[in-house]
């Protein structure tokens, strides 16, 4: 069955690709999984919010989760290194790529409905709470629980495909296993202080004294909803993501190999 929905996932973005005219947005997916009573899960409502839903929150007979990563091309990462605002291509495949994770959640709940199982669905984005700014559901760290990759110090994951992209997850009643419980530290920074590009990157300033202020991050993402409201809903930055040694690929392997 695992093999099934990495098929699935991957048909749905090659489709996608194959639509673009101009440019292709996307790049091999990476799909994992975490068992719904993987004890580490309890643990989100103290590193995340006190809300933050458990799978049984979602589908009441919650037995997996199947998370994704969906890593963009790096046409769209360079596209987004120059100047303040998000580039046009950056914005345009934030927007494709939510319309892609909730087709590809439609996907895996039309194939599993046939085999007899439930899916409980989560938006790509916008299930925060805007006084907050924290999420009821973290993509990211379900993903992490997953093994897809490891946090670095601007917040975000690190996978083997890098870090430009987006992160998707669908709860099941399918078993699914966790894939792994551990994930191997893929961040330079924290594997022996040799990066730190992402914090530099910044290009409002949001992290202070190494402490992440989220309202500051939102506002400019909330500047470039407005820069780029013609093509759609485009709540989005990503500086921090690109024109790093992750940005495409996980370079930790390099690194202890070079030591």
């Amino acid at each position: 069955m695992e093999e099934k929905i990495n098929k699935l996932i991957k048909t749905c973005i090659d489709n996608r690709n194959t639509l673009l005219s101009d440019f292709k947005s996307w790049r091999e997916p990476i799909v994992s999984f975490v068992d719904a009573n993987d004890t580490r899960i309890n643990q989100l409502k103290e590193i995340v919010s006190i809300d933050h839903l458990l799978p049984n929150d979602v589908l009441p007979d919650a037995k997996s989760i199947i998370c994704f990563f969906i890593p963009f091309t790096e046409e769209i990462g360079k596209s987004n290194i120059p100047n303040k605002l998000a580039s046009e291509k950056w914005a345009l495949t934030y927007i494709s790529t939510n319309a892609l994770i909730a087709e590809i959640s439609n996907e895996i709940e039309a194939f599993l409905n046939i085999s007899g199982y439930s899916v409980g669905k989560i938006p790509a984005t916008h299930n925060f709470d805007y006084k907050t700014l924290i999420s009821n559901w973290s993509h990211r760290h379900l993903a992490y629980l997953s093994g897809i990759g490891s946090f670095g110090i601007n917040n975000m994951l690190i996978t083997d495909m890098g870090c430009c992209g987006r992160l998707g997850s669908i709860v099941t009643n399918y078993p699914f296993k966790t894939t792994t419980d551990s994930n191997k530290e893929r961040c330079l920074n924290k594997i022996n202080g040799s990066c730190g590009l992402c914090v530099n990157r910044c290009i409002n300033n949001a992290f202070v004294d190494n402490n992440y202020n989220r309202f500051i991050c939102y506002e400019i993402c909330l500047e470039n909803a407005e820069h780029h409201k013609k093509i759609g809903y485009a709540d989005v930055c990503g500086k921090c993501l690109v024109g790093l040694p992750c940005s495409f690929k996980d370079q930790s392997s390099l690194l202890k190999r070079n030591i």
